[in-house]
């Protein structure tokens, strides 16, 4: 009588599950159909002391294809990019990087003061400087003690013909 091991054939299907989550990481799907790589453009976000630092890397791109917006304490990057060169669609045999209209927002951690930002774009990075909104320290109330309760407000004439 043969021996089956479940170990072994569970193994199969645990690899089969890590390669299709490997493939659908790498996986973007948009309108002309599916395109591997990652989201565009790809950005790193640092804190510093006093501010926010964004940085997207978006070689070719000119400062009129880039729009960018704060409201919400969200930042969103909006542009496009369009085909570099005069080939034509059809001479493609191969095409990594993303071309169309693009949108990323990202959820700030923490209030920014919106009339001091800054954006640079240079060498094909852009930096968004976003400073960081003062915090507002707890106001302390004083409480008053009293030897009788506040008096009733009286009522007028008109309040009671409302009713």
């Amino acid at each position: 009588m043969p021996v089956f091991r479940w170990g072994n054939a569970l193994d199969a299907i645990r690899d089969l599950e890590r390669e299709m989550d490997r493939w659908l990481r790498s996986v973007n799907f948009t309108v002309e159909g599916i395109r591997a790589g990652r989201a565009y453009p790809p950005v790193n976000i640092y804190e510093l002391d006093d501010e926010f630092l964004l940085t997207a890397e978006l070689p070719g791109a000119r400062k009129e294809d880039i729009e960018l917006t704060v409201s919400g304490g969200a930042v969103t990057l909006r542009g496009s990019r369009s085909n570099q060169g005069d080939v034509p669609e059809e001479r493609f045999r191969r095409s990594e990087r993303p071309r169309g209209v693009w949108e990323r927002t990202f959820t700030l951690p923490a209030r920014v003061l919106e009339d001091g930002l800054d954006a640079e774009l240079m060498n094909g990075v852009l930096r968004l400087h976003l400073p960081k909104a003062p915090t507002q320290q707890p106001r302390r109330i004083p409480v008053v003690e009293r030897s009788e309760s506040p008096a009733k407000p009286e009522t007028t004439g008109q309040e009671e013909q409302s009713q």
